[in-house]
């Protein structure tokens, strides 16, 4: 290990207060009004470093502040005079968005201004929302490098750039994009990279483009809680609806989080599940700001059941006393699923984390499995029998629990002019077992002679040492972008999804929109050379 180099685990990173940072008082006071006690290990590692002006990587996992460690020192060393000095990049819009907000809510007493670049939306809006004072860019890589290759980001030389979720941005298949990106930028500048893991690429990537880095990680002795039962569910995929109806009625959830791969999944499921009975309401990144705000809201207050969401929009919400958590598809790869699942089972609770696999998924399930080290159960779906068993049970004990309204006597009194005491009971009982009655088909999901095939053929590929895998592009590459200004927080609150956010400051100026769209760039054809535009002695590309 170079001196460079610090691996902490995360229990025995020792923290100080984040006055022993010497940040601007203006930035301390949008601490205290965040909350914030003492840095997380990951923060008392990074933010003196990046003070000092070098250039860090930092590894890790979602959930360990990565975001106010690289966004408090770098506002900390803005000089405000004009012009952007800030560029982050981030895979996602969902994740700019969310960037956006807390560097914000970090800058706001500084009278920082943000801006959300993305794909989605006209250009011209964006350049005039730039032109309106912002001093920080948060962009995800191909609307960023439209603009840039076009010549339409003028002056553009920001003195810190940083990298967030480097390695989402590999799996997206932004790597070339973000090579490219760097020939554009000036070569004195200050760069971070954070990322919850590091591949190869990504390594390779960080001695490209920090020069003399210091490396910080923070690992974690377990990477799931052991409060979590983990059960999986081999299903076919045509049965995804029915199985997940079937569980929730099986499992006595009291509140629920499904986590789907797509926006258009979240919408449709959330349908689904309410024309089922159940109180259930979606959240993903075309949504409104409003909208977003409205469930995340709801949630908490126990006003529904069930939250539907996609991994990004998820990100960063703490909900309390979530007792289930539904894969409907598996995820993409281990840290998703540790992500996924470790919103139940918090504060010494227990909670229960159930995926949903294919028998063609089922390799991939197998590769989370060993690389998460965890230990998953393998159950078959009940049948509708077997639910209908547990719903007497619970009926039972809710009847035990139960305590004898004043009037029940009066309702009592008046059946038994009708029907003898027996009849009533019956009926009654009859009345609460119709509340909850079993959907679907009687038998969802793969039989056991069939797994017992699936395991058998599975167990004969590794003799054989086959393990050859398929690749596919994950992400959505399209979105929208926004403008955050100071003081008059209500100005203008647009739209901040899909057409591309609203403009918040002391400007009343509506945001001037352009009769370009937005979409996607085609195929290029011209590829990374590895070389400077601007010519320097220093060794960046």
């Amino acid at each position: 290990m170079s001196n460079n180099e610090i691996h902490v685990k995360e229990e025995e990173a020792v923290v100080g207060t984040f006055a022993d940072f010497g940040l601007r008082s203006e930035i301390m006071q949008s601490i205290t009004h965040a909350g914030f006690t003492v840095p997380s290990p990951i923060q008392s590692m990074v933010i003196p470093v990046i003070m000092q002006g070098r250039d860090v990587v930092g590894q890790a996992h979602t959930g360990t502040g990565k975001t106010a460690a690289f966004g408090l020192p770098a506002l900390n060393k803005m000089h405000l005079k004009g012009g952007i000095e800030v560029l982050i990049v981030t895979p996602t819009r969902e994740l700019a968005n969310q960037v956006s907000d807390e560097i914000f809510k970090y800058g706001k007493h500084l009278g920082v201004r943000t801006v959300t670049i993305y794909g989605g939306t006209s250009y011209n809006r964006q350049i005039d929302m730039i032109e309106r004072g912002a001093q920080v860019i948060i962009a995800t890589p191909g609307r960023l490098l439209d603009m840039l290759s076009r010549n339409m980001l003028k002056g553009f030389a920001p003195s810190t750039v940083i990298l967030d979720e480097a390695d989402e941005m590999l799996d997206m298949g932004f790597l070339d994009d973000i090579n490219e990106i760097f020939s554009y930028l000036p070569t004195e500048r200050q760069t971070l990279l954070f990322s919850a893991t590091m591949p190869m690429p990504i390594k390779k990537l960080a001695e490209r483009i920090l020069v003399d880095p210091f490396f910080a990680s923070i690992t974690r002795e377990e990477t799931t809680n052991t409060d979590i039962t983990q059960q999986y569910y081999v299903i076919e995929e045509s049965e995804r609806d029915d199985a997940i109806i079937r569980l929730m009625d099986a499992e006595d959830a009291k509140k629920t989080v499904v986590f789907c791969r797509t926006k258009k999944e979240v919408d449709r499921l959330s349908n689904v599940l309410s024309a089922a009975g159940y109180s259930a309401k979606g959240l993903h990144g075309d949504m409104e700001q409003r909208q977003r705000e409205s469930v995340i809201k709801g949630v908490k207050s126990d006003a529904f059941d069930v939250l539907i969401a996609t991994d990004v929009a998820a990100r960063g919400l703490h909900i309390d006393d979530i007792t289930h958590v539904f894969n409907y598809h598996i995820p993409f790869d281990s840290e998703s699923y540790v992500h996924r699942i470790g919103r139940t089972g918090r504060a010494g609770k227990k909670g229960v984390a159930i995926t949903l696999v294919t028998p063609i998924e089922f390799k991939e399930l197998q590769r989370i499995k060993s690389k998460v080290g965890t230990t998953m159960e393998h159950a078959y779906i009940p049948s509708k029998l077997d639910v209908k068993e547990s719903h007497i049970n619970r009926l039972l004990a809710e009847i035990e629990k139960q305590h004898v309204n004043d009037i029940a006597h009066k309702v009592l009194d008046a059946l038994k002019e009708e029907f003898d005491q027996e009849q009533i009971a019956y009926k009654l009982i009859s009345l609460l077992m119709e509340r909850n009655t079993v959907q679907g088909p009687n038998q969802i999901g793969i039989s056991a002679e069939r797994m017992e095939k699936i395991l058998h053929n599975l167990a004969n590929s590794h003799d054989r040492g086959g393990n050859n895998r398929g690749g596919g592009y994950r992400g959505n590459r399209s979105g929208g972008g926004g403008y955050r200004g100071n003081n008059d927080r209500n100005a203008g609150g647009g739209d901040r999804g899909g057409s591309g956010g609203g403009y918040r400051g002391n400007n009343d100026r509506n945001a001037g929109g352009g009769d370009r769209s937005g979409g996607e760039r085609g195929d290029r054809s011209r590829s990374f050379s590895g070389q400077n535009r601007s010519a320097s002695s220093k060794p960046r590309s």
